[in-house]
C-alpha cells in the first residue's frame, strides 16, 4: 500500500510554536513514520517554502519522503493567499507521481486546503479520498473576538463540500463528530473517530531535577508551562491573568515558580512582531509580573519532553481545541493538566483524575486550580501517575491500527 499524504500549507518538520506550526504537524509527521514502520510507503506532499531547502527530503525514514512542491513564490505566504496556488500545487503533485512512476492507494489529507487538493487528485487519480480537518471553520467563528480571527467563507465552504465528498472523515473525537451533525448538518455515515497517537519512545516522564537541568528554567525553581501558537484563540491572556493573581495572593513566591510560554519568537522588532505577542507581552507588562512569565520562542519538536517532564502542569487554556496533542504529550510525560472545558479537551482532560478542566477564559478559575497543584503534592503526584498511564491508550503502535483498518474497508485488495 502507498499513500499519498497531503499538508499543503505546512510542513511537519516545521519547528513547533510558529504561526502555522503546531499539533497538525506533530501528527503528520509521526503518522508517516508510524506507518514506515509498518511497511506502507507514505510520501507526504507540501508546499516550498524555501528554495534553499531540498524539494525532497527523506527526513521521516524507512524510505519515505516529504516532497517540497514549488506552487506560487518559494517563501512564507499567509493563509488567505495560498488558495491561489492551489492548482500549481496539484499540478506539481502529479509531475512529481508521473515522473517517478508512482500510483497511490489513498490520498490522505489534512486541513481544509489540502483537503480540495486532495479533490482534484481523487478526480485525477480514481482514488479514496481521506479527509481530517484537525480544526473547523465555524468552530473557530464561534469564539473569534474580532474579524481579523474569523474563519474565511471560502474556508467554510470548503469545509462543507468536503463533509460531502470525502470517502472518510476522520474526527479526533466524538466532540467533532457533533460538530459535524448539528453545525454543518452533515450525514456522519462516513465518519471514523481516531484520536491521535503520541509517540511513548520521544515521550515518557524524565526525572525532574534532570528536565530542568536541561531546559535550564530561568524564573524560578519550578515551572508551570504553555505550548503553541500565540494567538487569541489559544487563550494566554488568561493564563497570564491567573498568574497575577496568584502572584497577589502570594503563592508565585512562596512556590518559586514561573511560568514558561512556548511559541512565536518574541525576540522580533517592534515592527516585525506579531500583534499578539505584543499585546501578552504588554498585559505581562501591566500586571507586573515580568520575573514571573518568560517568552522562550519556538522550540524544536524533540525537545519538549524535557520541558514537559520539567513542569509542575501544563496549562492549555485554549478557547477552541478539536483535540489537545500538547495536553496529551504532557500526559505522556506524567505530567497532569489544567484544561478549558472545550472541544476535544473534555475528552482527553480527565477532570479531577489526569488534570482539570476550568472554564473557557476564566482566569479565577484557573488560577484557583494551578493554585491547588502547587500546594498539594500528593495530589499532584496522583494526577501526574494516573495522566501517564492514561496516556499509553494513545500510543501510536495502537493509533496505528485504527488508521490501518480504515484504509483497509476503503481498499480491502491491498488491506
Amino acid at each position: 500500500m502507498r499513500i499519498a499524504m497531503i499538508s499543503y500549507h505546512t510542513c511537519p518538520l516545521a519547528t513547533l510554536g510558529g504561526k502555522d506550526t503546531g499539533g497538525m504537524n506533530v501528527y503528520v509527521r509521526d503518522l508517516a513514520r508510524q506507518l514506515g514502520r509498518r511497511g506502507i510507503g507514505v510520501d507526504v506532499y507540501t508546499r516550498s517554502q524555501d528554495e534553499h531547502v531540498p524539494h525532497v527530503l527523506h527526513d521521516l525514514g524507512y524510505g519515505n519522503r516529504i516532497v517540497h512542491v514549488p506552487a506560487g513564490p518559494e517563501t512564507p505566504v499567509a493563509k488567505d493567499h495560498l488558495f491561489d496556488y492551489l492548482d500549481e500545487f496539484v499540478q506539481g503533485v502529479r509531475n512529481f507521481a508521473e515522473t517517478k512512476n508512482l500510483h497511490y492507494d489513498i490520498i490522505h489529507s489534512h486541513y481544509w486546503l489540502s483537503g480540495l487538493a486532495g479533490l482534484e487528485l481523487r478526480d485525477r487519480w480514481n482514488r479514496p479520498l481521506v479527509q481530517m480537518f484537525h480544526t473547523l471553520g465555524e468552530m473557530k467563528n464561534r469564539v473569534a473576538r474580532s474579524d481579523e480571527e474569523r474563519a474565511s467563507p471560502l474556508r467554510v465552504e470548503s469545509e462543507h463540500r468536503l463533509l460531502q465528498q470525502a470517502d472518510r472523515i476522520v474526527a479526533a473525537t466524538q466532540a467533532e463528530v457533533a460538530q459535524f451533525q448539528w453545525i454543518y448538518k452533515a450525514d456522519t455515515q462516513r465518519v471514523v473517530v481516531i484520536p491521535p497517537g503520541v509517540d511513548t519512545t520521544r515521550f515518557y516522564p524524565i526525572p525532574k531535577d534532570e528536565a530542568r537541568e536541561f531546559v535550564g528554567v530561568g524564573c524560578g525553581d519550578r515551572m508551570l508551562l504553555f505550548v503553541g501558537r500565540i494567538e487569541p484563540l489559544k487563550g494566554i491572556d488568561s493564563l497570564i491573568e491567573a498568574m497575577a493573581i496568584l502572584q497577589k495572593q502570594g503563592l508565585l513566591k512562596e512556590h518559586s515558580v514561573c511560568l514558561v510560554i512556548i511559541g512565536g519568537d518574541p525576540e522580533l522588532t517592534p515592527e516585525r512582531i506579531t500583534a499578539e505577542m505584543s499585546r501578552l507581552q504588554g498585559l505581562r507588562t501591566s500586571l507586573d509580573i515580568q520575573d514571573m512569565v518568560a517568552f522562550l520562542g519556538r522550540q524544536d519538536q524533540d525537545t519538549l519532553q524535557y520541558y514537559y517532564s520539567a513542569a509542575e502542569a501544563v496549562v492549555v487554556p485554549s478557547h477552541y481545541e478539536s483535540f489537545g496533542l500538547v495536553a496529551l504529550e504532557s500526559m505522556a510525560c506524567g505530567t497532569p493538566v489544567i484544561a478549558s472545558e472545550t472541544g476535544g479537551l473534555v475528552f482527553l482532560v480527565r477532570d479531577g483524575e489526569t488534570g482539570f478542566h476550568v472554564p473557557v477564559g476564566d482566569s479565577a478559575a484557573l488560577a484557583e486550580r494551578i493554585g491547588l497543584l502547587l500546594r498539594d503534592e500528593p495530589l499532584r503526584e496522583e494526577l501526574g501517575k494516573n495522566a501517564l498511564q492514561h496516556a499509553q491508550r494513545y500510543a501510536w503502535p495502537i493509533i496505528v491500527e485504527e488508521v490501518l483498518a480504515m484504509y483497509g474497508a476503503l481498499q480491502p485488495s491491498v488491506a
